[in-house]
């Protein structure tokens, strides 16, 4: 997530459908829903919560990641950037697009599955705002695709044109979630994980920043039980969905009565961090050193709260996540986070 103050023709047109309708009672029965990938991180924990309830899923990938993951659903082989006439003649209670992020290819989605779904799921990002200097909420400016933006920020403007063409298309029937930073079990990225597993092998561990700058992050199991609230109520709209802000200190003090009390917690301020070549985006896991950015762990849920977005306790994703590190050997070749040979060298230069 990267910050602009480019201005946004997008966050105009979307302010006027980004209050939350009115939700109807939630049904019980089992519901049709289609899922657009569905077995890597996000839409796994979404398939694996809309299974225990008892509802019938279908899920349209192209068999890369996880084949056969979940026999008890079907899964229908396809390209949607190409071709998505797999699913021609069919109909669903809902559609959960856990993977659109070309705006071209999102539409191609919406033509042919919007009128064949009850609702469709778009999961977007909080990347999509223009400015993370300030608290936002979902009415925030966002960023312009149209304005060509830098590189570093074509991802959240690609996100908020995907947002648009789902709203234009779907109306009330669209509901658009932005998760922040997704952590828990099958976090294909090193960020999370890091820190429970770095604790756990103790000595001296590098602590990036102040104890009192902000983290904010979601279990992605409470994403995936929100968005299926959002079909069983019918709730539509738009929604920033992660947790609530808490000191980062806090979250290191979580980890270290966890896994290891007997860890030296070795604090080493941002700017020293920066002078020191640390690239200032989780160049230390979890740790952003952009001075324009000092909100973006501060982003205002309390439209999703309100409507009943649920947060698991932080010591259950710990515990969860490590497990699962644990039980998968550490983390995959290539994975972000910081080298034990260059926290030393932090340690030696800096501490």
């Amino acid at each position: 997530m990267q910050s602009s103050t480019a201005p946004s023709t997008t966050a105009q047109s979307t302010t006027a459908q980004s209050a939350a309708p009115s939700a109807t009672a939630r049904t019980d029965r089992p519901l049709s829903l289609l899922v657009l990938g569905g077995t890597r991180f996000l839409g796994r924990a979404f398939v694996e919560a809309a299974l225990a309830e008892g509802h019938r899923v279908t899920l349209f990938n192209r068999g890369l990641t996880a084949p056969g993951l979940f026999p008890e659903a079907e899964t229908v082989l396809g390209d949607r950037t190409a071709d998505l006439s797999a699913l021609d003649g069919r109909h669903w209670d809902a559609v959960v697009d856990v993977a659109g992020y070309e705006p071209e290819v999102v539409r191609r989605s919406v033509t042919a599955l919007g009128g064949r779904v009850g609702r469709y799921v778009f999961v977007s990002t909080l990347s999509v705002f223009a400015d993370h200097s300030t608290v936002q909420d979902e009415d925030g400016e966002l960023l312009d695709l149209d304005a060509d933006p830098p590189p570093h920020q074509l991802y959240g403007a690609r996100k908020a044109a995907c947002e648009r063409i789902v709203l234009d298309a779907c109306g009330d029937r669209a509901s658009i979630v932005r998760p922040g930073l997704i952590v828990g079990p099958h976090d294909p990225t090193d960020r999370f994980p890091y820190w429970p597993r770095r604790f756990r092998r103790g000595g001296r561990v590098l602590l990036p920043g102040d104890p009192a700058d902000a983290a904010q992050f979601i279990d992605a199991r409470d994403v995936a039980a929100w968005m299926l609230d959002c079909i069983g109520t019918g709730r539509g709209g738009v929604y920033n969905v992660t947790g609530r802000t808490l000191p980062f200190g806090e979250f290191f003090d979580a980890c270290r009565a966890l896994v290891n009390p007997d860890a030296e917690p070795v604090r080493i301020g941002t700017a020293a961090l920066l002078a020191a070549g640390v690239e200032p985006w989780m160049g230390v896991p979890m740790w952003i050193g952009d001075p324009a950015c000092v909100a973006i762990n501060r982003i205002d849920v309390s439209r999703a709260l309100a409507a009943g977005l649920t947060l698991r306790p932080l010591a259950e994703t710990l515990a969860d996540t490590l497990a699962w590190d644990t039980a998968r050997g550490g983390p995959a070749p290539g994975a972000e986070g910081l080298t034990e040979a260059e926290e030393q060298r932090l340690l030696r230069e800096l501490a």
